[in-house]
């Protein structure tokens, strides 16, 4: 690799891309220290603050969604988007970078596009089985897709499709196995933002259920909307800790016996990589229902359960928690099978083929 080889890492929003764009970023600086990365995304999404944290640069553009948000919203939106377009030109000119990779995120869709069409080598990062729309239009643009999920290649209107695996913080490996799972220890969580279906579920269930779940420990993770509402229902429940954020996530990885979570390909991925057995809860208005279908893909291999959203309920959630705390052979067996999913190396794999280019 050039000593002059520059990088843009497009997207971003929650941490499901930016986690990836960041070990992306690691690789390729293990790869080369002198190479110079720099990210684009949005001012309100997490890499606004993780990035910098991690010590690379970040550029932004007024850029925000179109999905879920009031009339006016989308207007305003809108009227961004050619200012957007202007500001990734001048991005583009001034830094004339050797490869702009996308992750996904408000911020890759327009970004990688004019790359594409001003004639820099592009790359898509997909993570999910089915690929958004932005990306699956964006494929018949740019010179690759890498993909998480070998059925993701039929969506790209691209013959270069590059199966890679998910790349997950360095700090993501094998849990050490429990000699003892007694009482179960039962993380909860719904992303860097939380799930609100999710808390209000598992809230109403140790209420009304206190006596039936005094057996086990809970960590419930609930996110910055919810913490306010839920952390006091908790205060008769001493085997209940609830935080607003796991940090640092793989302690709580490790702690857990089984988790109950959502179905993003950054969690299932990181589910894989630990090893940990998981009960899936697809966000039921994700974009082309793609966690529903990254929650199947684990479920046809026996790698873990899922429950769908409407179905999920305090008592099913109770039920679930006493079937598993009799029955342990069913943890083990999603442990083993979850496991054998773990791509390792997956940053490194892409940082190489980036290189490459």
């Amino acid at each position: 690799m050039s000593l002059k080889k520059k990088i843009i890492i497009a997207g971003g929003g929650t941490g499901g891309h930016v986690y990836p764009a960041l070990a992306i970023a690691q690789a390729l600086k293990t790869k080369n220290p002198n190479i110079e990365i720099i990210f684009i995304g949005t001012r309100q999404g997490h890499e606004a603050r993780i990035i910098p944290q991690n010590q690379f640069p970040i550029l932004f553009l007024p850029v925000s969604g179109l999905n879920q948000t009031s009339f006016l919203q989308k207007l305003i939106t809108l009227a961004k988007i050619p200012t957007a377009f202007l500001k990734s030109i001048y991005i583009l000119l001034r830094l004339r970078p050797d490869f702009v990779l996308g992750v996904g995120g408000y911020a890759s869709g327009p970004f990688v596009l004019i790359a594409a069409l001003m004639g820099f080598k592009t790359g898509l990062f997909e993570s999910n089985a089915i690929p958004g729309l932005t990306n699956r239009w964006l494929s018949r643009f740019v010179d690759s897709c890498l993909t998480l999920f070998e059925e993701s290649r039929s969506y790209f209107k691209n013959k270069n499709v590059i199966v890679t695996g998910f790349p997950v913080r360095h700090s993501m490996s094998l849990s050490p196995k429990k000699t003892s799972q007694q009482p179960l220890k039962v993380l909860v969580f719904g992303g860097s933002q939380g799930a609100r279906g999710i808390n209000t579920t598992v809230s109403q269930a140790l209420l009304q259920f206190p006596k039936e779940l005094a057996a086990f420990e809970f960590v419930h993770q609930t996110g910055k909307l919810d913490f306010s509402k839920i952390s006091p229902l908790y205060k008769n429940h001493p085997q209940v800790r609830c935080l607003e954020y796991l940090d640092p996530m793989k302690t709580y990885y490790d702690w857990a016996d089984i988790i109950f979570c959502r179905a993003g390909a950054s969690t299932v991925s990181e589910l894989a990589a630990c090893g940990k057995a998981a009960v899936l809860i697809p966000f039921p208005f994700a974009a082309d229902n793609h966690q529903q279908k990254n929650a199947e893909s684990l479920v046809s291999k026996n790698a873990a359960e899922m429950i769908l959203q409407k179905n999920f309920t305090a008592e099913v959630f109770k039920n679930k928690l006493l079937q598993l705390a009799q029955q342990p052979e069913i943890l083990q067996k999603l442990e083993l099978n979850i496991e054998k999913l773990n791509k390792p190396g997956a940053a490194e794999r892409i940082a190489d083929y980036i290189a490459s280019q």
